[in-house]
């Protein structure tokens, strides 16, 4: 706690000479990033998680009243509840970062990135969270030079938490129970690809003819379904090798999985074999075709 206290205090406002010089924020945009702690920030993330993740669980026990936003995707009370919890949150303790949030975006608010900033999916797998089978996840990630350096992504349903920062780990976090402290979280590592054949992850909800030609060049021995970001998850404890995605998907639905993916030494490329950019204001972030790995060096199977 007293660390994520501190890099409060560094991100409460620009320095005086930041002031004078201007170059701290302009027009949203943090053209100038501090010094960050990482593990800090992956902790205040956390925090506020789980105070968003007892709101979705309310409207999980009742009438989460869904209905369809504007590009046809289902929105439900919880993802506005959790939203304006950590929002609310965001803005009382790491005030100078710019959020970008997918119902305030959902809702045509003007959306802001900069060499720093935080994305917010405040229920990822909405499909999974109305048919009631648990896979659906708290994402917050910070990005900073365009990669995730920092992210949470909390399943209330099974209370497991993960947490991205200059390492990862996971633990157990019963609904409504405080942040276990860094003695308590079990670290977890990507593994290096099995010579005996690849364990892939499917998303439950968006399979589609290319994920499998994706996969059907590669040595895969088992295939698993799951939703939200808990792919990603998987893939950074050791579980699985593989996620490939060819369907749309935004930046605040990879940020906070990619940012737990990569501390656990893993990587998520895109369709030319790059690491995944963040920040893409002139795609209205949204991703492109990717394939998260737990080991890098298996990265010569590219998105196509």
């Amino acid at each position: 706690m007293a660390a994520g206290k501190a890099v409060e205090a560094r991100l409460s406002g620009p320095s005086k000479s930041a002031k004078r010089s201007g170059n701290f924020v302009k027009d949203n945009k943090i053209n100038a990033a501090p010094a960050i702690d990482r593990d800090a920030i992956a902790d205040i993330f956390a925090e506020i998680a789980l105070e968003a993740a007892v709101a979705v669980m309310a409207a999980y026990a009742g009438d989460s009243r869904a209905r369809c936003k504007l590009d046809g995707s289902p929105v439900t009370d919880a993802d506005e509840a959790a939203e304006a919890i950590i929002l609310k949150r965001l803005a009382m303790r790491l005030p100078h970062l710019p959020v970008l949030a997918e119902e305030a975006a959902s809702r045509g608010e003007k959306m802001v990135a900069g060499q720093a900033f935080i994305l917010v999916d405040p229920l990822d797998g909405t499909r999974e969270f109305l048919s009631h089978n648990g896979e659906f996840t708290v994402n917050i990630g910070l990005i900073v030079d365009s990669a995730p350096r920092a992210g949470v992504v909390y399943a209330p349903a099974f209370g497991q938490l993960w947490i991205g920062g200059a390492t990862a780990s996971t633990c157990e976090v019963a609904l409504g129970a405080p942040l276990p402290p860094p003695e308590q979280r079990r670290a977890i590592h990507a593994r290096p690809a099995p010579r005996q054949g690849l364990t892939a992850l499917l998303s439950r909800s968006h399979a589609d003819p290319a994920t499998e030609a994706y996969l059907a060049k590669l040595p895969v021995k088992e295939r698993w379904q799951a939703g939200s970001a808990l792919k990603f998850c998987v893939v950074a404890e050791g579980q699985a090798d593989v996620y490939p995605r060819f369907g749309q998907t935004m930046e605040w639905d990879t940020a906070a999985g990619d940012a737990v993916l990569r501390a656990a030494g893993g990587i998520v490329r895109d369709s030319a074999g790059r690491p995944l950019r963040y920040g893409k204001a002139e795609a209205q972030f949204k991703n492109g075709p990717f394939v998260a790995l737990g080991d890098p060096k298996a990265a010569i199977f590219r998105a196509s």
